[in-house]
């Protein structure tokens, strides 16, 4: 069990689901706390337009005809170092924030369901698998014990007509007896060969894989629970219930959503600035700004309620799938528990058949002794 498990391709890919969706809940929780964010540059140069403001004034005062050092100097390189604190916070999100933290739990669990509804999938087909292949080895056994039974029956047929106490017509039929028992035996070994593949596939084990059945056939137990207390206890267990009902909850998380986008929004932010001229020796200065921002979109023409009407019919089919799920539960519970009483018979019949065969297999090997 544990092999196919481990080896389960699609059970992997919902254990690594599984992992992310861990992730983006992490992710949706980080939305309660406030971004905090930082900047800075420096920044280094002269510019052409300085240069050519600083001739045009000397044209203008006619300082083309005066010494060069007593002319107004071009204006050289400058510098400046400016760095940015800001936090910025959503106070109010109009149900979108706590609907998202709720979505990704919701979406967590469902994927924490599929695993869970997937390990006992395997669990089933695999034990299923299992039995299936022990039914076709004891096939094999029962085949094989009847062609040699029947190879032993043919024999002493041919001595009783060798005897004159037989006939041509006996030994003709015990052919043909023998011959229904070989390729039943040719029958049986062939489903032992596609018994052994299935449960092979199931564990992901290659196709020369030789697998047999190590455990006798014998009856695995008794079930004590009436139908009414089985069909409560697969209500309460199989997790295909509880997935839809997980669904449901999605569906009304992703309603709010919707429409927390024509709600109200508000915010908060904050901002702090340094700033220090590299040309003089004063040194940085300082300054922050907080504030507060407002948004309502009342209208979007009716996109957030058209999406709302959606959630609201999947929320609807979730429940009709709740339903069908527990009908189509109910049903494999009651055939089920009327396999296993019928089982049960078959079993008392079957050994009861047991015992008088091997009397009358004793007695017919007394009567040809004599």
């Amino acid at each position: 069990m544990e092999l196919a498990k481990r080896n389960n391709q699609e059970l992997q890919q919902a254990q690594l689901n599984l992992e992310r969706n861990q992730f983006v809940l992490q992710e949706a929780l980080t939305a309660w706390y406030p971004s905090l964010s930082t900047s800075a540059r420096i920044d280094y140069g002269q510019g052409a337009r300085g240069q050519i403001s600083a001739q045009a004034t000397r044209d203008a005062q006619g300082q083309e005809t005066v010494p060069p050092a007593q002319r107004t100097p071009n204006p050289g390189p400058s510098g400046s170092f400016t760095a940015t604190l800001s936090l910025n916070y959503n106070l109010y999100t109009g149900g979108q924030r706590p609907a998202q933290v709720r979505l990704a739990e919701e979406q967590l669990n469902l994927q924490q369901l599929e695993v869970e509804r997937l390990s006992e999938e395997i669990r089933l087909q695999v034990t299923l698998a299992y039995y299936n292949l022990q039914e076709a080895d004891a096939r094999v056994e029962i085949s094989q014990a009847a062609v040699t039974e029947s190879a032993q029956i043919l024999r002493d047929t041919e001595l009783l007509e060798q005897a004159g106490l037989g006939t041509r017509f006996e030994v003709l039929q015990q052919q043909v007896e023998l011959a229904n028992d070989s390729q039943g035996l040719t029958n049986a070994l062939s489903d032992q060969r596609i018994a052994r593949r299935q449960l092979a596939e199931l564990l992901n084990l290659s196709q020369s894989a030789e697998i047999t059945a190590a455990d006798p056939i014998e009856i695995a137990g008794s079930w004590d629970l009436s139908l009414e207390q089985s069909l409560i206890l697969s209500y309460k267990n199989r997790s295909e219930l509880e997935q839809q009902l997980v669904q449901r909850k999605i569906n009304k998380e992703q309603r709010t959503i919707a429409l927390a986008a024509v709600r109200p929004q508000l915010s908060v932010f904050g901002q702090i600035d340094l700033l220090d001229d590299l040309n003089d020796t004063l040194g940085f200065g300082d300054g922050y700004s907080v504030g507060a921002q407002f948004q309502w979109n009342f209208f979007d023409g009716g996109a957030a309620m058209a999406r709302a009407k959606q959630e609201d019919i999947d929320v609807a089919v979730a429940e009709s799938s709740f339903a069908n799920q527990r009908d189509q539960i109910r049903f494999e519970i009651e055939q089920a528990y009327s396999q296993l009483n019928s089982n049960e018979e078959s079993i008392e019949t079957a050994s009861f058949a047991l015992e008088v065969a091997e009397e009358s297999l004793r007695l017919a090997r007394l009567r040809f002794q004599a």
